[in-house]
């Protein structure tokens, strides 16, 4: 029996609902908020960098992150360019002399970064620790600065730490100590002083932490450590409650995390040579049935998929998702067509 449409006509019909589909596709995607730069995952390619252990988002360069080595390689802080993975600037801190053990680093509101030689992996046998203090450089190259030194000790004594987070609003440094019995989250004074030295005082029970960082608004503190990540809502200087758990990546030597400057994104670093940054995308509230506003995942926000180079919300889905909806429809109607055709041939 005769076909009530030729070939060519289907194949044609298909390739229009493509057609269709793409251009869905496209009014979708400029519909949605272009991802910012730095927002995707990236591969640290310096070989200079073999234990990236802190991270911190530029604010005056976008796409730009700020590491460090752990130790055994000088007073290095480095400018990573997360669209190429390759190092765009070193600064060299000048009059430091051998950091001991730098773990962290965060860009406080004042525009400057704090440098953290906080660790002591004797278990805490050294009585202070330090801070170092400098304006992000207005300009990306190699270059040398000498930064304010801030001697720290503990209220409670030394200790191991790999934390460092300065608050984005009051400016208040915190550090988080990492034990395995019980760590602390230890508050900074007011400012630090140059002069003497700066007591951090305990101000609340962390687990195992090896980095954090404060959300851009300063009302979130993410915590992560080698298995778990959790944020916690920020209230009158303390995190608050248990914190929701993040779906970081599994990384081997989980060592670093900070937000991008929009707060959409957390991105997790580990050590290693050509260690990988992976972005997770922020849970956002949205409202509930019953009105009220409970945080869900953003597309794609699982750290295996992350890891594993996963597109970033918005790429690909909604012109996929299209086609395939508009070709099955046109399908369905030309067999719709083509089977009343038969059934009045049959009349």
């Amino acid at each position: 029996m005769r076909p009530l449409l030729p070939a060519a006509a289907v194949t044609t019909a298909v390739a229009v609902a493509f057609a269709l589909a793409a251009g869905a596709g496209v009014a979708v995607a400029a519909g949605s908020p272009a991802p910012a730069p730095g927002s995707s995952s990236f591969t640290i390619s310096d070989p200079r960098i073999k234990e990236s252990s802190g991270l911190a988002a530029s604010k005056i360069h976008p796409g730009i992150y700020w590491t460090h080595n752990d130790s055994d390689d000088g007073p290095y802080v480095y400018a990573v360019d997360s669209a190429t993975g390759r190092t765009v600037a070193r600064v060299t801190m000048e009059g430091v002399g051998a950091p001991r053990d730098v773990e962290a680093i965060s860009l406080g509101p004042d525009g400057q970064l704090y440098v953290g030689d906080i660790g002591d992996n004797l278990g805490g046998t050294w009585d202070h620790v330090w801070i170092y203090r400098f304006p992000e450089p207005a300009q990306l190259g190699d270059v040398t600065v000498k930064p304010v030194q801030f001697t720290v000790r503990y209220a409670d004594g030394p200790r191991n730490a790999e934390a460092l987070m300065v608050h984005p609003v009051t400016g208040r440094v915190y550090i988080a100590s990492k034990s395995e019995d019980k760590g602390g989250l230890y508050e900074g004074p007011e400012r630090l002083s140059a002069s003497g030295s700066n007591e951090f005082r305990r101000v609340a029970d962390v687990p195992w932490v090896t980095d954090g960082a404060f959300s851009p608004d300063g009302g979130s503190l993410t915590l992560r450590g080698y298995f778990f990540a959790r944020t916690f809502p920020w209230k009158d200087g303390k995190p608050q409650g248990e914190g929701a758990r993040v779906d970081a990546p599994w990384q081997g030597q989980a060592e670093s995390v900070t937000y991008t400057p929009d707060g959409r994104t957390l991105m997790f670093g580990s050590e290693g040579a050509n260690s990988r940054v992976v972005a997770v995308p922020v849970p956002v509230p949205v409202p509930s049935p019953g009105g009220s506003k409970g945080a869900v995942p953003s597309p794609g926000a699982t750290g295996g998929s992350a890891g594993a180079g996963a597109a970033a919300p918005g790429e690909g889905g909604n012109f996929t998702v299209g086609a395939m909806v508009l070709v099955g429809a046109t399908l369905l109607v030309l067999l719709g067509k083509r089977v009343v055709g038969r059934g009045r041939r049959h009349d």
